[in-house]
This record gives structure tokens, C-alpha cells and sequence, in this order.
């Protein structure tokens, strides 16, 4: 996998943009990619970042219905980035604040 595979899209939440204070960025990322695998995507994709930690999760997609019929959302995993103190941020996100 690539690092373009392994990081889908940036999530973009008043609970993600307030931890970005922190040095912390939220992506959604592919649900066979370890931890190991993301903090490298991470560094390749955003030149001068250095991380620090990664967190996990994965999250259940939502039932849902229209009319009698239900369906299903898929799940996906989300992965919280915590940067060094010495890191730049990510580009990406500055204009969002």
C-alpha cells in the first residue's frame, strides 16, 4: 500500500479542529493499515512532520432505514496523529483554524 492508500481523507469536526491546539490532526485511513504503517504514510505525505504517537479506532457504520428497507453504513477506521513539540504542523489544516 501506498501512503495515498493508507490515508483516505482528513476528518474535519469541531472535536478534531480543537486538538489540533494540541498538535493532534484526525484522518480517516484504511481498515488493514497498523499503526506503524500510518505513522510513516503521515511523514511522507507532510514534508518536516514528525509524529509522536498514533491512536486507533474502529469505527461501526450506522444502520439505517428507508421505508421498510435497512441497510448498513460501512465501517471504517479513524486514527488520531499526536505530533512532536518540535514538529511543524500540517499545512493542510492552518487555513482551517
Amino acid at each position: 500500500m501506498t501512503a495515498h492508500d493508507i490515508i483516505r481523507r482528513p476528518i474535519v469536526t469541531e472535536n478534531s479542529m480543537a486538538q489540533m491546539q494540541e498538535k493532534k490532526y484526525t484522518f480517516e485511513v484504511d481498515k488493514r493499515a497498523n499503526k506503524i504503517q500510518i505513522k510513516q504514510a503521515i511523514e511522507e505525505l507532510f514534508n518536516g512532520v514528525k509524529v509522536e504517537s498514533v491512536n486507533t479506532m474502529n469505527v461501526l457504520g450506522k444502520y439505517k432505514r428507508m421505508g421498510a428497507n435497512m441497510g448498513k453504513r460501512a465501517d471504517w477506521k479513524k486514527a488520531i496523529v499526536t505530533l512532536k513539540e518540535d514538529s511543524k504542523t500540517i499545512e493542510f489544516f492552518d487555513g482551517m483554524a
